[in-house]
């Protein structure tokens, strides 16, 4: 919130400098973001008349002005705007003057040949904002030559940028920072008093019906006629100005003033307006939710398609206004209106934020009621604003009609328990001053709590009974609230801070040290790592729907990575960015007996990851499905891990053919495989795209082996090696996975490799089978091996083969 220290200062006293102010809120936990100094932006700038205005001699749109600033000679200068002409009083910046919003210092020039001694200045050009294309022409009445324009523009203030925590809904309001002055600084509070009014009750047409009570637990609706709509007075409109609102006319200025000064919603609408929208003699204003489809125009012009969770006003049922959130279109308070309906209102936080999240708009008026409008100060806002109302605008007050279902006001407070004990064992040592360290006294908590606004009533020996004032009654609840405002109160910075006796280098877990080292291998391969989002759309099976999303779109969580991927791979090819190879780890969430989490890595390969334009004449070079495996086998190698890979058709987002489920140690560790044609055809994707996902905890798990996180050294042979080929017919439905065991176990005893480098279907194959070729690595660490020794590995190898899967042996 932007406060404006003149404003403060009518409400409470400040002897600090506002340097000092913001350092002692930002230590109470009010983060001060920004001091704006306006005072600098119209330093030099004094108040001109315009005694006599020429045209340029040499230039159609320029004007040759004397301009009297009450010192000397009038000053002669050269002025752009329009809208000048003699006998008007203007805002005039002196010679050697510095506009920071413009950047500019003004000089002695000469424009199309003509002498300028100053510049007349529009608002804009001051930091102003306005919809006037010109120079600013001031209104007032006797104003004196030469004096300084900022007391008459707002110029002489100070505005500290100020940030509360979502549970000090009192300090959205000019009030609520002023009591929390008052208890950091001492000072006296003047906050204002409001005037008594009389309010006639059943009088006129206009009645409420409020169906959800809970929703809204009180509403006024004053009726008020002969409005005359103008615009607000200078002190009204530069303190809108100041807390960075844009003034509009005197009735809406108004409400926003109150929402301002009180923390209190407000709302105006045009009471001709609510009739002829209604089309009945009798207004009936309600409150209740929306009918699915209803729509309603709100005052920024857009059409909001309405859900059942959004809390309307209506007029005889008519929609009429998003509660608690924004106006409607249709009756808003306009320059010919002569009657308002005054709305003052409490609504529940959660049915605002509810309403607000699902039509995407905030306002300040919702984030106030999204954070609990102060209970207690409903009549005192509305009776201010019906005030200012008859002062400023000529209204006559003709009725007003009250639902009210809050409790008794005796219960808008509390009373907590505190004991000095837990105060300091929550606490501990502070500074008492002069170096030395101790406990807080009773006369610590008292002074503190007092100042705050509660009433303390001693118990026991140094224990309290006390009353939180009303307008905290929704922050302070707990003793351990009461012990966090000593705390802030007493500061931050006063208390003892205590270093660990003995202080011990840091590390990082097993986990994530193997997962910094699964990121470091993908990226080694030419990988990126992407991140998204955990929303995604709704509409696939096992899915968590959220209950409160932010968007409706995106209102369930994800349950792979893989589908993520795809559209990234998809969004770089539209975007011309050419194919994508990236990974992600992150975590998927599936409904399954109860809901269930779990941590993935997945990957897509699809790019030429060789970059090699000279060698590949500038085209691109498709992966095919071996290049994109031994991706994933050259991580595995990295990490240590021996994978398996098991035909596999469960995902039909993947190649039926083309799919391998890979298995460690017995636990299925994720999927590899190619896009499905059919999806690839459907997102118009080139054919060499590829996926995995691999399941993180099983991953892990398999890696947390003392072979794998401490390898042993094992010495290499020094002795030759001896190769055989092995070639025969095998069925097609024994893998090559299975073939490989098989060899690995028979000659185990003097087995260095094996490797498939040869595949063969077609002529002279039998049906139902394919030829294989395979290359076996013999060597022995300790001597040379013979032949006799090799042949007799190499036949137990090839008994093994036809016994366990009927080859037929062709060498």
């Amino acid at each position: 919130m932007r406060i404006s220290l003149n404003w403060l200062r009518e409400l409470v006293e400040i002897k600090l400098s506002p340097e000092e102010l913001a350092e002692t809120l930002t230590m109470a936990g009010f983060e001060v973001e920004e001091i704006e100094d306006r005072r600098t932006w119209a330093d030099g700038v004094v108040i001109g008349k315009v005694v006599e205005r020429q045209p340029h001699p040499n230039a159609d749109k320029l004007s040759v002005c004397q301009v009297d600033i009450g010192k000397g000679e009038p000053l002669n200068i050269v002025c752009g705007a329009s809208n000048v002409c003699a006998d008007i009083y203007v805002p005039v910046a002196t010679v050697g003057t510095y506009l920071p919003n413009i950047d500019l210092k003004i000089k002695p020039t000469k424009l199309r040949g003509e002498p300028s001694n100053g510049m007349i200045c529009s608002l804009k050009e001051l930091g102003l904002p306005t919809d006037i294309n010109g120079i600013h022409i001031f209104n007032q009445e006797n104003l004196q030559l030469g004096s300084d324009v900022r007391p008459f523009l707002g110029l002489d203030d100070i505005i500290l940028d100020l940030t509360s925590t979502a549970n000090r809904a009192d300090a959205l309001s000019m009030v609520g920072v002023a009591r929390e002055v008052a208890a950091l600084t001492g000072g006296k509070l003047s906050i204002p008093e409001v005037d008594t009014i009389s309010l006639p009750q059943g009088v006129g047409n206009l009645t409420l019906k409020i169906s959800e009570s809970q929703a809204c637990p009180a509403y006024f609706g004053t009726v008020v006629a002969g409005i005359k709509i103008a615009p607000s007075p200078d002190w009204l409109q530069q303190r809108l100005h100041s807390a960075g609102m844009r003034p509009i006319n005197n009735i809406v200025d108004i409400t926003n003033y109150i929402l301002l000064e009180w923390g209190q919603p407000l709302h105006a609408f045009d009471g001709d307006r609510l009739q002829s929208v209604t089309g009945g003699e009798k207004l009936t204003i309600g409150v209740r939710f929306a009918y699915a489809e209803e729509t309603l125009k709100t005052l920024d012009g857009q059409t909001r398609n309405l859900a059942t969770q959004n809390l309307l006003i209506t007029a005889n049922e008519k929609p009429v206004a998003l509660a608690g959130v924004m106006g409607g279109a249709e009756t808003e308070v306009h320059s010919g209106t002569e009657n308002i309906v005054l709305e003052a209102a409490l609504f529940d936080s959660v049915a605002i934020r509810r309403s607000s999240r699902s039509v995407g708009l905030r306002s300040e008026s919702s984030g106030r009621y999204e954070r609990g409008v102060n209970s207690v100060g409903l009549e005192i806002a509305c009776r201010r604003a019906l005030s200012l109302i008859t002062e400023l605008a000529g209204g006559k007050i003709i009725t007003q009609e009250k639902a009210d279902s809050r409790p008794d006001p005796a219960t808008w407070t509390r009373s907590i328990e505190l004991r000095l004990e837990r105060v300091n064992q929550v606490l501990g040592p502070v500074e008492l001053g002069n170096d030395e360290m101790g406990e807080l006294e009773s006369a610590d908590v008292e002074g503190i709590l007092t100042a705050l606004g509660c009433q303390l009533t001693p118990t026991e020996d140094k224990n309290w009974t006390v009353t939180v004032p009303p307008y905290r009654y929704l922050d302070l609840e707990r003793e351990i609230d009461l012990i966090e405002e000593i705390a802030r109160l007493y500061g931050y910075d006063r208390f003892s801070d205590t270093l660990p006796e003995k202080s011990e280098a840091g590390y990082l877990p097993l986990d994530q040290e193997l997962t910094r080292k699964l990121r470091a291998s993908f990226r080694a391969e030419g990988l990126t790592e992407l991140m998204h989002y955990s929303l995604v759309k709704p509409g696939e099976n096992n899915q968590i729907q959220l209950s409160n999303p932010l968007f409706t779109e995106y209102s369930a969580l994800r349950t792979d990575l893989i589908s993520g991927l795809i559209d990234a791979f998809q969004y770089n090819l539209e975007q011309g960015n050419g194919s994508l190879n990236g990974f992600e780890i992150g975590r998927i969430f599936w409904q399954e007996e109860g809901l269930q989490e779990a941590d993935a890595v997945a990957g897509i390969i699809g790019g030429d990851i060789t970059s090699s334009h000279w060698h590949n004449s500038g085209r691109e070079q498709p992966m095919d499905w071996f290049a994109a495996k031994g991706i994933l086998e050259s991580v595995f190698s990295q990490m240590g891990l021996q994978v398996e890979y098991q035909p596999d058709r469960q995902d039909n987002r993947l190649h039926p053919g083309r799919t391998a489920s890979l298995w460690v140690g017995g636990n299925k560790l994720g999927v590899f495989g190619q896009l499905h044609p059919q999806l690839r055809k459907d997102k118009d994707l080139p054919d060499s795209v590829y996926v995995f996902q691999l399941d993180l905890d099983v991953l892990l798990d398999a890696l947390d082996e003392d072979e794998i996180l401490i390898p042993t050294f094992k010495s290499y042979s020094t002795y030759p090696a001896s190769d055989r080929d092995i070639a025969f017919f095998a069925p097609v439905d024994v893998t090559v996975a299975e073939i490989q065991k098989a060899i690995n176990k028979a000659g185990k005893s003097l087995l260095d490799s094996v490797e498939l480098f040869d595949e063969y279907r077609g002529e002279n194959v039998p049906s139902g089978q394919r030829s294989l070729a395979f290359r076996l690595i013999y060597r022995a660490s300790d001597r040379t091996l013979k032949d006799k020794e090799v042949e007799t590995v190499h036949d137990k190898v090839r008994e093994a083969l036809v016994e366990k899967f009927g080859v037929s042996l062709r060498s």
